[in-house]
């Protein structure tokens, strides 16, 4: 079974977190809710307490497939305050493992250097945080090991990637139909 790391800071965007949670389970991978502060649950930008799974002290990074960044504020700063997940983040991209992030938090991976010459998009307005990259304006792009997508809504997307990305694109394709996402 694939497992996912989806890493939660105080203040993150609970559409853009709990959505990847929800359809990556939805798919047969192992999405697993990691509080960066390793606090037993943490609250949203919206006010939103959720449970957490484990704390980033407790995790085997080795025994994930993906690292996924949700953006929100200051979620995504707090993300990047965590020196144990961002040398992670380095390593996994480092060994063409996978690594993901949404709306504000591709910031995280363009101010680490990550998106020198690939494509990436992230929230409007944010673009120059993108250092080194090729901006596009798609909802969600994959350049070889890096998923980055653009907002809240485009959180069933940017999911449906990471599926595609961990098992096949039948597999997004068939949940997309079942959830009756026509991707528009």
């Amino acid at each position: 079974m694939k497992r996912a790391a989806i890493f939660f800071g105080t203040g993150y965007e609970e559409i853009e977190a709990l959505t990847v949670v929800d359809l990556l389970r939805r798919a047969g991978v192992e999405a697993v809710c990691v509080a960066v502060d390793n606090a037993d649950s943490v609250t949203g930008s919206h006010g939103i307490t959720v449970k957490m799974d484990v704390g980033i002290e407790e995790i085997d990074f080795n025994s994930f497939d993906v690292l996924v960044c949700p953006g929100g504020m200051p979620g995504t700063k707090n993300l990047e305050a965590c020196g144990k997940l961002t040398n992670n983040l380095r390593k996994f991209y480092e060994e063409d493992k996978l690594i993901a992030a949404i709306c504000a938090a591709p910031s995280i991976f363009g101010h680490m250097g990550l998106l020198e010459g690939k494509k990436a998009c992230i929230y409007p307005g944010m673009e120059a945080e993108l250092t080194g990259a090729e901006v596009c304006y798609d909802k969600v792009v994959r350049t070889e090991n890096v998923i980055t997508s653009r907002g809240m809504g485009t959180a069933i997307a940017f999911s449906l990637e990471i599926i595609a990305a961990l098992t096949d694109q039948d597999t997004a394709d068939d949940l997309a139909e079942k959830i009756v996402y026509f991707g528009q």
